[in-house]
């Protein structure tokens, strides 16, 4: 297919770049970021620069996609004035999609966020109501990046009802890669009690962009929702364990599929998306936490 990937210099968009071209894909990719004038290396896929918050710069890269891959987003509200994320957020979202609508594009890929329930930023904390947590979640958002991320989830929800357009909304787990592993989950190998509102979960970037085919090429109707995590915690410990020590009886433990469950359910996404994770944090980390020796990927470690 002809597929539109948003925000391609990401590390979301980077990554389904690669994963769509092996599969045989035409990639145009889009960010704000200027391109280099330089002759195109071998397998570059096409790059325009565009501001999606923009309705014209969105209807201009749209334009002859059959499919859409939208990763492009402010990732996260601490380091953005709040409406300046929910702004950017919202409406380059919005902008993508409509253009999406009227040039008929056929499916629609939405990546969301694990934010989605409101207890990651919030200005009055709280903790989710049971974990693994799933899709039927309560959706309780504070933040303006939580906030624009549920209400990009629900402009997908309107498109399938005024157009044939499909649409599904991937919520990513924290994203590593070979690069940041040790910087970020680390110290979470080495120990537990260095705490996360993900309740230890990850999502490798490879395994990531592998979902973000899979919704590209799926037939499913409608907008679904899926979370995409690891399926392991990071260390591999004792899920049901960790949280009666770290957070007593304050959180509900549903019934687990492995001992080392990840905090984040990904039942959905393998039961309807045909989503299987090949990857984890071991594969990039010792038991101290290290990066271990030769790991490769797209991303340098330390960038």
């Amino acid at each position: 297919m002809r597929v539109l990937v948003t925000g391609s210099r990401g590390k979301v968009g980077r990554a389904a770049v690669a994963a769509l071209m092996e599969k045989g894909h035409d990639v145009r990719a889009v960010d704000v970021s200027p391109p280099v004038f330089e002759r195109a290396l071998p397998g570059e896929p096409d790059y325009v620069q565009a501001d999606l918050t923009d309705a014209g710069d969105a209807f201009a890269v749209v334009r002859g996609a059959e499919a859409v891959v939208h990763a492009a987003a402010i990732p996260e509200p601490t380091r953005n004035t709040p409406h300046h994320v929910f702004q950017n957020n919202l409406m380059g979202a919005f902008n993508t999609l409509e253009a999406s609508i009227r040039f008929g594009v056929s499916r629609f890929v939405n990546v969301s966020s694990e934010t989605v329930p409101g207890f990651f930023f919030p200005e009055r904390p709280f903790l989710p109501d049971y974990v693994p947590v799933d899709e039927d979640h309560p959706i309780r958002p504070q933040d303006s990046y939580a906030l624009a991320k549920h209400f990009g989830e629900q402009l997908m929800d309107a498109a399938v009802r005024r157009s044939n357009i499909r649409c599904i909304s991937i919520r990513p787990c924290w994203v590593q890669h070979e690069g940041n592993y040790e910087r970020n989950l680390g110290p979470q190998v080495r120990d537990p009690s260095v705490l996360s509102p993900n309740f230890w979960s990850y999502i490798d970037v490879y395994d990531l962009a592998d979902s973000l085919v899979l919704a590209a090429e799926s037939e499913l109707p409608g907008h679904e929702v899926f979370y995409i995590a690891s399926p392991d915690n990071v260390g591999n410990r004792p899920f049901k364990e960790l949280v009666a020590e770290y957070y007593g009886d304050a959180v509900e433990v549903k019934p687990l599929s492995r001992e080392d469950a990840s905090g984040i359910s990904c039942a959905k996404a393998e039961r309807m998306l045909g989503y299987s994770p090949k990857r984890t944090w071991s594969d990039y980390l010792d038991d101290e936490g290290s990066l271990k020796p030769g790991v490769e990927g797209i991303f340098r470690p330390g960038t």
